[in-house]
């Protein structure tokens, strides 16, 4: 079986208010180009298809005039889309009976009673069980490991088993994401690989944006990461993967396939941070006929110059570059001073640090407790965008 493995598309992401529209449906061209080429026997989308649970009309059309264009270049192909958690489960169920007339299997929410609804047999070729994101305490114990066994007795002939989920594996390399810890990384708490249960020959997933394998020893559990850059700390190369399965219980062969992006996202200077007015000569000095993105690192002592960002629109006056924002950073405080916040900074918290940090200065101790019912009320409201 071949499959093309692919995740969060952030369809709909707006950079700093500059709309992304060209870039996605350069993107979504690149992925027809490659179906058409590589023909796989299914094509997986494995979560955060939209940036947001309440995408435009515009962006919802975006997205259906893909995987029609998709499925055209390769008719046979099965396609599986599945919810992550910035995706709204309930519109990926909604048109699930006539998505089947092409070939699509959109999945949104877990069906705990009706667990077939996560088994996609394809005739001849293997099995894919789709699941989508869910938090934790809504899995049933044993859930994974119970599709990977109903898959089992089914698959006499020996096909390949491939997963899908959206998640946060204990292990993975989550670069790129804001403010994560190695116990939650965009608002997904981590998991360890066993929970996923055994059997399947390829876990496909989907959440964290930096490609790559996560490590047990098999070399069959892979992220594939977002096709462009979603920040400007995404600062690695961008792809689809190519996954190619003999039969039940081999080693997937791995490739990848880069995505051009005809607008990438620029850091200046390329490493470290420097002052506002070296910063401002190298944005002067950007070249007036290649597009970009640009973020401008400076390190302050206390304030950036009153009208810095309005100075750095004007000299992009005229460029194909688009300036997005000045990334200033309080320079290392004196022991025992307190932190003081720059705007951007309060900005790019996590709302849990900005919790702790205004507990500690009440006097309130912000114990596991706490923190557990902070994120949960966070989840909570989250699934309610997610919902509505």
């Amino acid at each position: 079986m071949k499959i093309l493995h692919t995740s969060d598309w952030h369809l709909g992401h707006m950079l700093y208010n500059h709309e992304r529209t060209d870039e996605q449906e350069a993107m979504l061209s690149q992925m027809a180009d490659i179906v058409k080429d590589e023909k796989p026997d299914a094509f997986l989308l494995c979560g955060d298809v939209y940036h947001t649970p309440q995408p435009s009309a515009a962006v919802q059309t975006m997205f259906t005039n893909a995987l029609v264009k998709i499925h055209d270049a390769n008719p046979n192909m099965v396609i599986v889309v599945t919810a992550g958690n910035h995706d709204s489960g309930s519109k990926h169920d909604i048109f699930r009976t006539p998505w089947k007339a092409l070939k699509v299997h959109t999945i949104g929410a877990l069906h705990n009673e009706h667990p077939d609804e996560h088994i996609i047999g394809i005739p001849g070729k293997g099995y894919i069980i789709a699941i989508p994101y869910a938090n934790e305490r809504n899995i049933p114990e044993g859930f994974f490991q119970k599709l990977l066994d109903m898959v089992a007795t089914r698959n006499t002939n020996g096909l390949p088993v491939v997963m899908t989920a959206h998640t946060t594996v204990k292990g993975c390399d989550f670069s790129g994401h804001d403010h994560s810890t190695e116990y939650n990384v965009g608002g997904i708490d981590t998991i360890d690989i066993k929970q996923m249960g055994e059997g399947y020959d390829y876990l496909a997933l989907g959440h964290i944006h930096h490609e790559q394998f996560v490590h047990t020893g098999k070399h069959n559990v892979r992220y594939s990461g977002t096709p462009i850059a979603v920040s400007f700390d995404e600062n690695y190369a961008h792809s689809v993967s190519m996954v190619e399965i003999g039969k039940h219980g081999e080693r997937p062969r791995v490739t990848t396939i880069g995505i051009e992006n005809p607008h990438p996202l620029v850091t200046l200077p390329t490493e470290g941070m420097t002052t506002w007015e070296e910063a401002r000569d190298l944005l002067v000095r950007y070249p007036d006929n290649i597009p970009a993105y640009i973020r401008l690192n400076v390190g302050i002592d206390d304030f950036l110059p009153v009208g810095a960002n309005e100075e750095a629109v004007r000299q992009t006056e005229g460029k194909q570059c688009r300036f997005c924002l000045i990334n200033a950073k309080r320079k290392d405080t004196q022991k025992g001073e307190a932190k003081v916040l720059t705007v951007q900074e309060f900005k790019s918290e996590n709302p849990t640090d900005i919790a702790r940090r205004f507990s500690e200065d009440k006097g309130i101790p912000f114990d596991e407790e706490m923190m557990g019912l902070f994120k949960e009320t966070i989840e909570m409201v989250n699934a309610d965008m997610r919902d509505n």
